[in-house]
């Protein structure tokens, strides 16, 4: 059996005493993988990657080298939230890498999602190479690889096609220099959440909203510019802010804003304005691999459309986005 393939008996992680199990199953295993090598963690700051390198601090300390890259796909304030959280209040060895100009020049004209992803994912090995060439001892790469990851991104039966591949599956190069350490590669969603509590981390930060590894890079929809995903950002800071000052941030497993490549007309000041709509999408889910609609009031839909339409430039129009998965993914891309 493919040590990415979860064992059939294995039991659902839904309580501290078997979250407690898995950690020392973990830690174990980590330690006889890694030795006296350092590893090398693409921290992103989600909960996914959080856990692993809570993880990998209890099994081999300063060994690890956590690297946080600004791809400039992150949300408003995040990567500056990542550096204060890890670099300050954890302690943790911590390399920050601005990589906007980099990362947006490579998706300048991309449109198709796969090779959006693909060039996200190759180039955040390329960066790792890169910070891993500066340090001493580097043979490993830590990732926050979990199960529904690799079952969006390999053919799950034969003849079947892959859903989505993801940065951490799908985007490896087969020339990668590095050995992988996934300590969760097996986990659903909900059981890395209860593996977090258990190792200590803040609520917060163990239920903080999913965010893929491309970023907004899925949700700036189509070829990405920066003017539109500066819009995007706006837009979603807005939505993030409405839903905590609501009390939604804690019962809505995942909510965004995406906006696509397309514009339509409005009108502002008595004028013409022509501008892209932002799409709202708010779903909730145990395990990542159905999902179902949130409902949002009236009211309080009426406040963000108004807040984003008058506060973000080239957005004239939001729209609700109603699908549940299947038939949609949970992302658009």
């Amino acid at each position: 059996m493919s040590n990415n393939i979860r064992p059939e008996t294995m039991e659902r992680i839904t309580t501290k005493a078997l979250a407690d199990a898995f950690i020392e199953e973990q830690v174990a295993a980590v330690r006889a993988q890694v030795g006296d090598k350092k590893v090398l963690l693409a921290l992103s700051g989600g909960v996914d990657s959080s856990v692993v390198a809570a993880l990998l601090i209890k099994a081999i300390g300063k060994q690890l080298v956590c690297v946080h890259v600004n791809h400039g796909l992150m949300r408003k304030g995040e990567s500056e939230d990542v550096v204060r959280i890890f670099g300050q209040e954890l302690d943790a060895n911590l390399v920050y890498v601005d990589a906007t100009d980099r990362f947006l020049d490579l998706l300048a004209g991309v449109s198709e999602p796969e090779k959006k992803r693909k060039i996200i994912g190759a180039e955040f090995i390329n960066v790792f190479a890169e910070e891993a060439h500066k340090l001493e001892g580097i043979d490993f790469l830590a990732q926050g690889t979990i199960y529904p990851d690799i079952l969006e991104s390999i053919k799950a039966a034969e003849g079947k096609k892959a859903v989505k591949s993801h940065h951490n599956v799908g985007g490896l190069p087969e020339d990668l220099k590095f050995e992988l350490v996934e300590p969760i590669k097996l986990l659903y969603k909900d059981e890395v959440r209860v593996v977090g509590e258990a190792l200590g981390l803040p609520h917060g930060m163990v239920y903080r909203q999913p965010f893929p590894g491309p970023g907004l890079g899925v949700r700036c929809l189509g070829a990405i510019t920066r003017d539109r995903l500066h819009a995007l950002r706006e837009a979603d800071a807005i939505l993030r802010e409405e839903f905590d000052k609501s009390g939604l941030a804690e019962k809505v497993w995942q909510y965004f804003i995406a906006v696509p490549d397309i514009k339509s007309v409005g009108v502002r000041d008595e004028s013409r304005y022509e501008g892209w709509p932002a799409i709202i999408r708010a779903v909730n889910t145990k395990d990542a691999m159905t999902a179902t609609i949130e409902e949002i009031p009236y009211a309080l839909l009426h406040h963000i459309t108004f807040r984003i339409t008058h506060e973000v430039e080239g957005i004239n129009r939001v729209l609700l986005d109603l699908t549940p998965k299947p038939i949609g993914t949970i992302e658009w891309e």
